[in-house]
Order: structure tokens, then C-alpha cells, then sequence
């Protein structure tokens, strides 16, 4: 799968372990930056992600900050993107199957490392159950 990824100053740290992660599994990951720990402005780097997955680039993003919060606020300005920030592994599944969440953003303040690649497997593993949800989803891209 063709994965984007980026993350302001306060995400760096866990985006370079995330991409070593999904590389691991074989996914192929275009890095957005930011490049390290110097204070940056956030979106910078997620827009150009978000914008990726948007015109198919990418088939999935992943967002990193401090709390993840301004990160999915900027991926979700972009249309077509769903953008869901998760703080455990329920969180995660349930952005999969009920909203379909093609990008995903994660607090590297908020979780430990170990949660945040449980949070990564479970969004890529968990499939989008259809249903009663599509006609939400339509709701949201229009």
C-alpha cells in the first residue's frame, strides 16, 4: 500500500519510527517531513499529505504531532480526506469501519510507542464495513 506520512517537530520522533514500521510490512512510504526536532509550522507538512492521499498518490496518510490535533484539523480542510484522531486501538478500528478514514493522526504526547503501532496495525488492518455508514461517508465528501 502507498502510504504518506509527515508530522511537525513534536511528531518527529515517532513518524521515523512509524515509517521503519511500515516499511517492515512492506508498504511503500513517501515522507512529507518535517526532518527533525526544529520547531516547525505544522501545516507545512501535513497539508502535503493530506493532498496526496486526495488525489491518490496515497492510498492511506498518517499525521503526527504533539496531541495530533491541529494535524487532523489541517488533513480534514482537504476534501476527500477523513482524517480521524485516534488515541487507543478502539479508537482506530472503529475510524476504519464505521468512517472510513484514509488518513490518521496520532499525539506522539498523547500515547507510548507501543500503542501508537498497535493504533497503526489495527487502522490498516481493520476493513471499512459499508452498510449504514456509506450514506454518512457521501454525506461527509460532498
Amino acid at each position: 500500500m502507498k502510504i504518506a506520512i509527515g508530522s511537525d517537530h513534536a511528531g518527529y520522533q515517532y513518524k521515523e519510527k512509524i515509517k521503519l514500521f511500515l516499511t517492515g510490512l512492506g508498504h511503500d512510504v513517501t515522507d512529507y517531513g518535517a526532518y527533525s526536532e526544529e520547531s516547525v509550522d505544522y501545516p507545512v507538512f501535513i497539508r502535503p499529505v493530506a493532498e496526496a492521499v486526495a488525489r491518490g498518490g496515497a492510498e492511506r496518510g498518517v499525521v503526527l504531532g504533539g496531541s495530533g490535533n491541529g494535524e487532523a484539523m489541517t488533513a480534514n480542510r482537504v476534501k476527500g480526506v477523513r482524517c480521524a484522531l485516534c488515541w487507543n486501538v478502539e479508537s482506530a478500528r472503529l475510524a476504519r469501519e464505521h468512517n472510513d478514514a484514509n488518513v490518521i493522526s496520532l499525539g506522539q504526547r498523547m500515547v507510548d510507542e507501543k500503542t501508537a503501532l498497535e493504533i497503526i496495525r489495527t487502522w490498516l488492518d481493520t476493513p471499512f464495513e459499508g452498510g449504514r455508514h456509506i450514506q454518512r461517508i457521501r454525506m461527509l465528501d460532498t
